[in-house]
């Protein structure tokens, strides 16, 4: 029963050990969460967004943008809407990585 105990956890063990060596993102290149450094060149990235609409409208912000209307959520969680910079009207999107981009 002993062995048979030990077995069970060094099998446990060993598969832990495993899995710590995949890397959470397998491309280096591509931010988890974006920067105002390190920008994911795939933006907008489909995923679950928590961005609110007040907040999805903060950031737009942040980025210069003004006059930030008509937020609205697609089905793969990127923020739409429409906004001002440098005195020109453009459609922005912002994914749940918080990659801000101008359509």
């Amino acid at each position: 029963m002993k062995l048979a105990m030990a077995a069970a956890i060094l099998m446990f063990a060993a598969g832990g050990a495993f899995a710590q060596t995949t890397p959470a993102n397998p491309d280096a290149k591509t931010p988890a969460v974006a920067t105002p450094s390190t920008v994911n060149p795939g933006a907008p990235v489909a995923g679950a967004n928590s961005f609110t609409e007040a907040q999805a409208k903060s950031r737009i912000e942040a980025a210069g943008y003004t006059g930030v209307a008509g937020l609205t959520k697609d089905q793969a969680g990127v923020w739409h809407g429409q906004a001002s910079k440098a005195g020109a009207s453009t459609r922005v999107s912002l994914d749940y990585q918080g990659n801000i981009t101008a359509n």
